[in-house]
């Protein structure tokens, strides 16, 4: 009973009654004990990252069928790898945690030249996302069966957000939702899409973040790296910092992208950043 599920489209997180530095104890075992090593661990910002894992992370075949349908058993039989984010967020008060987890997969295919193979990313998975809540919630305490019904989809997706320019050329997103909701939105959206987020300031609206690139760690012997899905060749982002800045009040927010030191970004990069969390949150 002290762990909820929120949602926002195809979005969901966990609400805990617990302070986060308990809730973040529990949640480093929970990945120890699936099998997973954590790459990052930065309890100050409130960040984990698991290793690749093959396999689908383990997930059982009755969970694919059931869950992800038939038709996506031609990606499973494929060599495939996964890794999640844990985004640890304070609620409304010291004593609630809010968790988010997010899912980065690649798939290996074969390439253009003989024996050689090509890793390509793959777009996250709402509802493995959702299995690994679910297994989290059981791993906190969580019946299984109360599990299931509360990460059920209820209600249909609504767009509420507008990707435009404003009257200084720049490209910004009007997100027709309070600031409270946008900035745990935001949030998930830019870990889904392949940022890190190296600090965050709630008060000021500011995400503090950097380009990671998901294939960094997928490299062989045998394979070669293909290209993003995110990005072509000529406009992968460079590893500097951004700022992606919200602002609003209880009805609508305002996000744009800023550079390192705090001034507008009207750049193309700046421009395909917004347009990917558009299609994370439109």
């Amino acid at each position: 009973d002290d762990i909820r599920v929120e949602r926002d489209g195809d979005k969901r997180w966990l609400d805990v009654n617990a302070p986060a530095d308990q809730v973040w104890g529990k949640v480093r075992e929970f990945w120890v004990d699936l099998g997973f090593l954590l790459t990052v661990e930065n309890p100050q910002v409130g960040i984990m990252e698991t290793d690749w894992k093959e396999n689908r992370a383990d997930i059982p075949d009755d969970f694919i069928r059931n869950i992800l349908g038939s038709e996506l058993e031609s990606v499973y039989s494929a060599p495939t790898r996964d890794s999640f984010r844990v985004r640890l967020e304070r609620g409304d008060n010291a004593d609630q945690t809010e968790i988010f987890i997010s899912h980065r997969g690649v798939l290996e295919k074969a390439g253009g030249l003989s024996d050689s193979t090509v890793w390509e990313t793959r777009p996250a998975e709402p509802e493995l996302e959702a299995e690994m809540l679910r297994r989290l919630m059981i791993f906190m305490g969580t019946e299984d069966q109360k599990a299931r019904a509360r990460l059920a989809k209820t209600g249909g997706d609504v767009i509420r957000a507008r990707l435009i320019k404003d009257r200084e050329g720049g490209a910004l997103i009007d997100y027709r939702a309070g600031y409270p909701r946008a900035w745990r939105i935001i949030g998930l959206a830019l870990d889904r899409v392949g940022f890190t987020v190296e600090d965050r300031d709630r008060s000021k609206g500011i995400y503090y973040v950097r380009y990671s690139d998901p294939l960094k760690d997928t490299k062989s012997e045998e394979g070669l790296l293909s290209g993003l899905i995110f990005w072509g060749s000529d406009e992968q982002p460079s590893e500097e910092e951004y700022q992606v800045t919200l602002a609003g009040d209880e009805t609508s927010t305002q996000i744009i992208v800023m550079n390192e030191n705090g001034q507008r970004d009207t750049s193309k990069t700046a421009q395909r950043i917004l347009t990917l969390l558009y299609e994370q949150i439109k």
